[in-house]
């Protein structure tokens, strides 16, 4: 392929990234570079547009399922938020006591399993924050360390969880279920969480932090009135979730509806059916012990789940399927496929490649999401067309690509401080804890679940040592090759 044709082919590409980094929503900018796709796929291919449009809406068609995982996911969210669900997790870890060498730890654990219940990082993080800032200030935590920690762990469920909106997009893209990815990635995403947490223990300890504990209720009460108006305007489920844990009357008990989806998830339930009883469980829980007074309040829930889903993502995931589409049936992406097979000798580190290619993507797009609906389609596409093998092995393959993209759009997201998620982190930070003045290198070094995450990724997956954790591994050679080095074995038997 000629050198202007490979630029004007990707062209698609670099006005999909320079409209993100103009400001432009990607709603509004998956749009405009499908229409572009679509137009250069007409000169370059001399096809009818109308016949590129209906092939490259055949993966729309595909992604049908993956609508009703949103609208339902979005719904397990707003019950876990409101029904006591998510308070029931803050309350069961800050009973225990909770001290400023410890309180890092505790903010990033309860980050951690408030993120998976509810499937967003940002709320997590607007739910937590408040809460641990404050009662780290009356028991003298390090302030930054556990920014970072709520930080950290709220990114945990973004990245894991059946019902994040990130993990649902990226698995779209690559076309592989949910339940399927969580399975594979849930082993090595917990050693993480532990590290993670070792290391938030001994900085407390080297640091000297005091080991005094504190009610979380009184830290709530500290909390000032420009705090809960910055809440209120970013994040509204965020205030009722604290109000619920100041109040102190949720039961531990609340947290079995989360419990109920892991274990479903774990047992390869269907991912409508996990999602499903999370909501049922929430809602039954709920009713008994009255954060849902009637059925009516339970329907209005529901339809404003299924407005909210409806509202952006949805539409977004179409937008970003259909445009990658175009942007395959007229071979786009084939140059970058054949520069990351020149550079690979092995599956592995095609799939290395493919990592480096979202880190890219996420540093210069600024945006999780803009860089999952860019560089997702891309890095199928190199394993589509640069692999070969059984489709069970392929699909192992896509679910490693689907991994990449949510894990280093939301987590590498952190340690760039030009980042939407950097700069959101440390805006609400010093919004509700005012005493300190954040700045965008202070979520960095004390990421440690961040930098464990994406560094382990990379690592594990160019030396292999990914197959010590149990379905993590990645399907090795001669299960999968390279198609270059299959077609010149073919080529020497001739």
């Amino acid at each position: 392929m000629k050198p202007l044709l490979i630029i004007v082919k990707l062209s698609p590409i670099f006005l999909l990234c320079g409209l993100v980094m103009k400001g432009f929503d990607t709603l509004m900018a998956a749009p405009i570079a499908l229409l572009y796709a679509a137009i250069i796929c007409w000169l370059t291919t001399k096809r009818k547009v109308m016949d590129i449009l209906e092939s490259a809406l055949g993966g729309v068609k595909d992604a049908m399922m993956v609508f009703f995982i949103f609208m339902l996911a979005y719904a397990v969210a707003t019950f876990f938020m409101t029904t006591g669900v998510g308070a029931s997790v803050i309350l069961a870890a800050i009973k225990m006591g909770v001290s400023g060498r410890s309180i890092a730890v505790v903010a990033f654990l309860v980050s951690c399993v408030l993120s998976m219940a509810t499937g967003t990082s940002w709320g997590t993080f607007a739910a937590t924050i408040p809460i641990f800032m404050w009662l780290g200030h009356i028991v003298g935590g390090d302030p930054v360390m556990t920014m970072c920690a709520c930080a950290g762990g709220a990114a945990f469920g973004d990245n894991v969880a059946l019902i994040s909106d990130t993990t649902i997009m990226t698995c779209a893209i690559q076309k592989v279920e949910v339940v399927d990815r969580f399975n594979k990635q849930l082993a090595w995403s917990l050693t993480n969480v532990a590290l993670a947490s070792v290391l938030f223990y001994i900085v407390g300890i080297v640091k000297g932090l005091p080991t005094e504990a504190a009610e979380a209720s009184n830290a709530i009460s500290d909390i000032p009135a420009a705090a809960w108006s910055t809440l209120e305007e970013e994040r509204p489920a965020a205030v009722e979730l604290l109000h619920q844990v100041e109040g102190g009357s949720i039961p531990i008990w609340m947290i079995i509806p989360i419990i109920i989806i892991i274990a479903m998830a774990v047992l390869h339930f269907p991912t409508l059916v996990c999602l499903a009883s999370g909501i049922i469980s929430a809602a039954v829980m709920g009713a008994f012990i009255g954060t849902i007074t009637s059925f009516t309040e339970f329907t209005q829930m529901m339809y404003d789940s299924f407005a909210d889903a409806g509202s952006w993502i949805l539409i977004m995931v179409m937008w970003v399927i259909f445009f990658g589409g175009v942007m395959r049936e007229m071979g786009a992406f084939e140059p970058l496929a054949k520069l990351c097979m020149m550079l690979s000798r092995k599956v592995r580190h095609l799939m290395f490649w493919n990592a480096v290619l979202c880190i890219i993507g996420n540093m210069l797009l600024s945006d999780d999401q803009a860089q999952m609906a860019t560089m997702g389609p891309v890095i199928k596409n190199i394993v589509d067309e640069g692999v070969e093998g059984s489709e069970e092995d392929l699909y192992d393959l896509r679910c490693r690509n689907a991994m990449y993209g949510d894990a280093i759009g939301v987590l590498a997201g952190e340690l760039i401080p030009w980042h939407v998620c950097n700069i959101y982190y440390v805006g609400l930070a010093g919004a509700v804890y005012p005493l300190v003045k954040f700045g965008a290198f202070d979520l960095i070094p004390l990421n440690f679940f961040a930098w464990i995450s994406v560094l382990s990724l990379l690592v594990l997956t160019l030396t292999g040592l990914d197959r010590i954790f149990p379905k993590f591994g990645i399907p090795k050679e001669p299960a999968v090759r390279l198609k270059k080095y299959a077609n010149e074995k073919i080529a020497e038997r001739s």
